[in-house]
């Protein structure tokens, strides 16, 4: 065999194996095309992907004779008759129409728009649950519940059927002390919003038999708070308020449409069927899934602090009369918060994001200085006299204390800001660093959260032992002042020559080195 036979079968060799690989890419687009996608939340599309999209949907362009959607997409109308290909169809234009006003909204108005929900499977599976479901219940965080509230949402369920009520389940509320949650009882009260305080850590804890220990302060308001509105729900009183308030939706609209035919939006299993639906709704991470699973009495639903776990919503039949169905966490657009706000919130997950100090800074501005001196154990540093006395920490000022404390530490020697910023939004949502927000109009609000936060931190910080990045030789809390004292005092007496006077040690000058050497 010859030397260009050889090169000609090296070649064939390669060409072999570059045109498997190439009909193995072809074969995975085609089966990727043809299966189901995974069923994934999608928060971020860049430019490319949005080209691409635009691209794939350049049939199914904006028309003048469609409607103008709100700034929640509405589900399109559909019956019994449409075909599923009709409905599909329908469906995607309607949210490409209103993906098309968001983006116009942004470049025209100069607004800034949150990050927000851009996967079609997951819009369907809310417009699903609020079709079917006779009371809509929306779950949101105590701490702050009109950042997790979407009025739009609310309007969207009262147009698929005027008798939809939406009640407002307020989970966390053992985080909250007394005065935090009446001052919110008497705003809802105001607004005219159904609303119920509730725990679902709490009641996870009563159904296997464990007692969770709360500050002082917050103990004593769960035993003195005997109004209906300002008391923590149990299981059992939860699920008889559900049921109570969805069974007077339906009859109310039984009785109202006993002889009209169905709407194509309204919920025709709630009219036809003995019992009653209740879906829950809300943003992700606000612990849907826990309440599920607290109401359950067991574990049916996955829950994790990552955003985004459940993926499919899912029917529960609790009893003949009530059954439960869990929709998926979905982020919904606004132009008031802002993304950092977003993911110290715990709505955008936390491993992704890529700015930590904006996030962090998120965080120092709403928890106080000495709240967080106290939770952590470190010493922030003051404001300069030129600067406000009341100012919060910066984010570079947090990060250095509380590495230095740590020890951590990057490869490049700074400190490791990332692993900090992980653990600092962790801590602040799983409510290590107590913050509370007061609805607006409120007098002396600030002052009595501040004093109220204080306290919850201290007695947080005694029976939390489980702290275990904490320094292992710290010492008194009137030691470091005492010395810090005694430093200015030195420091004071020296500038103005009132210190002692050292007297300067001569030293022999060293011998030169040729004359160590002696003559033999």
């Amino acid at each position: 065999m010859g030397k260009s036979e050889k090169t000609g079968l090296g070649r064939a060799l390669v060409k072999h194996h570059n045109q498997m690989i190439q009909q193995s890419k072809d074969k995975g687009r085609f089966y990727r095309n043809q299966e189901k996608k995974v069923l994934e939340s999608i928060t971020d599309v860049g430019d490319i992907d949005a080209v691409i999209e635009q691209a794939d949907e350049a049939a199914r362009l904006f028309s003048a004779d469609n409607p103008i959607p709100n700034l929640l997409v509405d589900s399109p109308p559909w019956n019994a008759k449409m075909s599923v290909e009709e409905l599909d169809s329908n469906e995607r234009q309607s949210f490409l129409v209103w993906r098309r006003i968001l983006a116009r909204l942004e470049d025209n108005d100069k607004l800034v728009l949150t990050p927000f929900e851009k996967n079609l499977d997951i819009w369907r599976q809310l417009w699903r649950v609020v079709e079917r479901s006779d009371l809509l219940v929306m779950v949101v965080d105590a701490r702050d519940p009109l950042f997790y509230r979407c009025p739009d949402l609310e309007a969207y369920a009262r147009e698929i059927d005027e008798h939809k009520r939406t009640l407002l389940l307020i989970n966390k509320a053992d985080l909250l002390p007394f005065f935090v949650r009446d001052k919110w009882a008497k705003y809802f009260r105001l607004h005219g919003i159904l609303f119920v305080f509730w725990s679902a850590k709490a009641a996870s804890a009563a159904l296997e038999g464990k007692t969770l220990r709360f500050p002082t302060e917050i103990q004593n308001s769960l035993q003195e708070s005997g109004d209906a509105d300002t008391k923590i729900y149990g299981r059992e009183e939860l699920l008889a308020r559900l049921q109570a308030e969805a069974e007077e939706i339906a009859m109310t609209r039984r009785s109202s449409c006993s002889s009209c035919a169905h709407s194509p939006g309204e919920n025709v299993a709630g009219n036809t069927s003995k019992s009653v639906i209740v879906g829950f709704v809300g943003y992700p991470n606000v612990g849907k899934s826990s309440t599920i699973n607290a109401l359950v009495g067991e574990k049916r639903t996955g829950v994790t602090s990552t955003p985004g776990k459940t993926k499919h919503f899912q029917t529960l039949i609790m009893s003949d009369e009530l059954i439960l169905c869990d929709c998926p966490g979905l982020v919904f657009p606004s132009f008031t918060s802002s993304r950092y706000e977003m993911i110290a919130s715990g709505v955008l997950p936390i491993d992704r994001m890529t700015e930590h100090r904006e996030a962090v800074q998120v965080v120092a501005n709403r928890v106080p200085r000495h709240v967080i001196e106290d939770v952590y154990n470190i010493t922030l540093p003051k404001p300069k006299p030129y600067e406000p006395q009341s100012r919060s920490p910066s984010a570079a000022e947090f990060f250095r204390a509380y590495c230095a404390s740590r020890g951590y530490v990057a490869s490049s020697g700074l400190p490791d800001e990332t692993r900090a910023a992980r653990q600092i939004l962790k801590d602040y949502i799983d409510g290590k660093l107590p913050h509370f927000e007061l609805p607006s109009g409120m007098a002396n609000g600030r002052t009595d959260l501040e004093a109220a936060a204080a306290a919850s931190s201290l007695e947080m910080h005694e029976l939390d032992t489980s702290d275990t990045e904490s320094p292992p030789n710290s010492e008194d809390e009137s030691g470091p002042s005492l010395e810090h004292v005694l430093n200015d005092l030195n420091s004071f007496d020296m500038a103005n020559g009132l210190g002692p006077r050292k007297v300067p040690v001569q030293k022999k000058p060293a011998n030169a080195s040729h004359k160590q050497h002696k003559k033999p």
